[in-house]
């Protein structure tokens, strides 16, 4: 069994390979900007994901000017590969997502990302580049790869789609949320009916992505099948990203979405049912 679209992922091998292709960009992209300051891969550019592709409520930003200003100022072009990137494993898949969201066509997610690349021994830098500004269009939205409330809330009870909780134990059992207790009005738990998996039983221990047989073994003794319609949803929309990322692309499932506001949309409002 192989992955349903293999040029979504690239290799350390491949992207030594294209580091002076001036045809590929790679773009880093955390939460925190120490550990590109402190080393990262020769020529990538960091995108600090709040202020880029997240507004400071953790809400995804799609404006097209935006998007347009961020990877123009990266000297990406409508043609460029753009390899994802990240010390955390999560973050590089649910770029890709992000980034096809907006239309854009050749985007490849490094296997293993940031820590991979470093226990191949592979160069690293704190040169930080700086590269030509573009101007770059984004193309049509792709509204199917994103679920809103109201989808989520159709969704709630149905047999027609799967509701994927990716987050962790804790926060899928109404322990923590958001990774920390709940305050004030915030609500902890999950979207009734839905099925648990950590995004991260789709990686091997290296931060790889497990072969297309064992994920989809993984998925199937979690419910899911390739004809299965599924939204996938965590805190923020980043590792609901790397599951879509797992789903869509990998495994070829055709009928996935991101509900991207995820937890911090649901578990703030009042009007919202939580197991």
């Amino acid at each position: 069994m192989t992955y349903a679209n293999p040029d979504a992922l690239v290799s350390t091998d491949w992207l030594a390979d294209h580091l002076d292709d001036p045809d590929v960009v790679v773009v880093d992209v955390h939460l925190d900007p120490s550990p590109y300051q402190q080393a990262h891969i020769p020529g990538a550019v960091f995108w600090q994901a709040i202020g880029t592709l997240l507004h400071n409520d953790f809400s995804t930003n799609f404006d097209t000017a935006h998007a347009a200003s961020l990877l123009g100022s990266a000297g990406i072009t409508n043609r460029t590969t753009i390899v994802a990137t990240s010390e955390h494993l999560g973050m590089a898949p649910w770029l890709y997502w992000y980034l096809t969201s907006i239309g854009h066509d050749d985007v490849r997610v490094l296997d293993g990302g940031n820590r991979k690349w470093a226990a191949n021994s592979r160069p690293m830098t704190a040169d930080v580049p700086k590269p030509t500004p573009t101007t770059y269009r984004p193309g049509e939205f792709e509204t199917r790869y994103r679920a809103s409330l109201d989808d989520v809330a159709s969704a709630v009870g149905s047999d027609a789609c799967v509701l994927l909780d990716v987050r962790t134990v804790e926060e899928f059992q109404g322990e923590l949320f958001m990774l920390e207790p709940a305050t004030g009005t915030e609500r902890s738990g999950h979207i009734p009916g839905a099925t648990h998996l950590y995004y991260e039983a789709a990686l091997a221990p290296d931060g790889t992505f497990l072969p297309a047989d064992e994920l989809a073994a993984v998925y199937q003794a979690a419910g899911l099948s390739s004809d299965s319609s599924v939204i996938t949803y965590c805190a923020v929309g980043m590792r609901a990203g790397h599951s879509w990322f797992v789903l869509s692309e990998l495994l070829g499932f055709p009928d996935v979405a991101n509900y991207d506001l995820s937890w911090n949309e649901w578990g703030r409002r009042a009007d919202t049912s939580i197991e």
